[in-house]
Parts: C-alpha cells; sequence; structure tokens
C-alpha cells in the first residue's frame, strides 16, 4: 500500500490512487484529488456527479452503473467524459473516494 497526502492529511491508496479508506473522504480531499485527474476546478456539475457517486456507493456498496449515473444526473456519457477527462471509473470514483471500481461505471 502506498501513502499520499492530499489537503494536509495522509491516505492509503492502491496501486491506482484510490482511497482504500473511503471513510476519510471529505470535500477538502475531492478538492485535492481534482487536480491529479486533470481537473483544474471542480463545478457544480463535477460536484452533482461525485456527490451522485459517493451517496450510492454508501447507499448500495458500489458504484453506479454508468447508465445509471448518466439517467439521474442529467449528464450524458460525452459530459461525463468532458468533465471527468480519465473516464468515470478512474477519475469520478476516484475524486469522490470509493474505492477502485470491479464493474461498469
Amino acid at each position: 500500500m502506498e501513502t499520499i497526502v492530499l489537503a494536509g492529511k495522509t491516505f492509503e491508496v492502491d496501486e491506482d490512487g484510490f482511497l482504500q479508506n473511503p471513510e476519510l473522504w471529505d470535500d477538502e480531499v475531492a478538492k485535492a484529488f481534482a487536480p491529479l485527474e486533470g481537473i483544474t476546478e471542480m463545478t457544480d456539475e463535477h460536484w452533482n456527479v461525485v456527490h451522485y457517486i459517493r451517496d450510492y456507493y454508501l447507499k448500495f456498496g458500489v458504484a453506479p452503473m454508468i447508465r445509471k449515473l448518466c439517467k439521474e444526473t442529467g449528464c450524458n456519457l460525452k459530459k461525463i467524459y468532458e468533465l471527468f477527462p480519465s473516464g468515470p471509473a478512474k477519475g469520478a470514483c476516484k475524486i469522490a473516494g470509493l474505492p477502485k471500481p470491479t464493474g461498469c461505471v
């Protein structure tokens, strides 16, 4: 396990940089992760997606499927990739503080 320092806190991450303790996540951690994923500013659209993913994960224990994510956030797949250039699984889920998704996000 690697460790990284974000927002003045030390976190354990896996080999791909995903948080290993999602309960340590907060908005400041998300803001610190954003530049690592090529995002210079977190807009309301970014937060809408991140909070939806986070809430879904806390409720169901998995990241939402991409179709559900698009439907519930009102962002089509193209928009998701505009917001999160590294994609919904790598970028959005990482910023949301989820462990690395195993399914189809």
